[in-house]
């Protein structure tokens, strides 16, 4: 039984920034492919419209990733004749050259490549900012500083969807990623995902760490947590 009494807070390889597009790719590709299966595009386009979104909105989707989730957006919101200024936000230039390409098609989607702890003039302002399983990337001071950043730059709200660290979680993960995939990559950044992930009271700790105290925060399958912020 791993140890899941705290978060952990070693590096996953995905974190090196330095990674080739050949070895960052593949995973890119994978990770889309497993948030349209568990219904992670379901989950943020029914965020976005519970807020509600409106048309004529500016979405930044920080920790982009290959841009799976603003294209998901995309096609939704041409659906619903709904005009949207997409951007997404992410410090790997592999990600963003996936993303780029992936989303040649959309022109109402653009990429920045800033690191969303540093990186403050680049990350301008937009309505809403959204974050899909990025989060648990940080260690707690830096956790702190982006969720600070996020309210600085969003005018109406901030969505954050990460994983509830639980030990059924860190199981299915490492079956998962064995029956799928051979890529050493994410055999190892999965499970160790999990363990970076987070239990109830410590997000609610960070929040109260930074000065946040508009939101709600709900348990969604499969062992993950939905928080969303309120500015107005």
């Amino acid at each position: 039984m791993p140890n899941l009494k705290h978060r952990a807070f070693d590096a996953e390889i995905m974190d090196d920034l330095n990674l080739p597009d050949s070895e960052i790719a593949p995973v890119l590709e994978g990770l889309g492919k497993v948030n349209s299966w568990f219904g992670g595009h379901k989950e943020a386009i029914t965020s976005i419209k519970n807020f509600p979104v409106k048309q004529g909105y500016s979405i930044s989707d920080w920790g982009c990733g290959g841009g799976d989730t603003l294209i998901a957006i995309a096609k939704w919101a041409t659906q619903q004749q709904m005009p949207l200024k997409l951007t997404g936000i992410d410090a790997a230039p592999a990600a963003i050259n996936y993303a780029r390409n992936a989303s040649k098609t959309f022109a109402n989607i653009s990429y920045v490549r800033a690191d969303v702890i540093n990186d403050t003039p680049l990350l301008g302002k937009h309505d809403i900012i959204i974050s899909n399983l990025f989060t648990h990337h940080f260690d707690d001071e830096h956790w702190i500083t982006m969720i600070k950043n996020m309210y600085a730059s969003a005018q109406k709200g901030i969505i954050i969807t990460d994983l509830h660290r639980h030990w059924v979680l860190y199981y299915a993960v490492i079956f998962i990623t064995h029956v799928l995939t051979r890529n050493k990559m994410v055999r190892y950044d999965g499970p160790l995902s999990v363990k970076r992930g987070f239990k109830k009271q410590e997000l609610l700790t960070l929040l109260k760490k930074a000065q946040i105290d508009n939101f709600k925060l709900t348990w969604k399958w499969p062992f993950r947590w939905a928080l969303v912020i309120y500015k107005l």
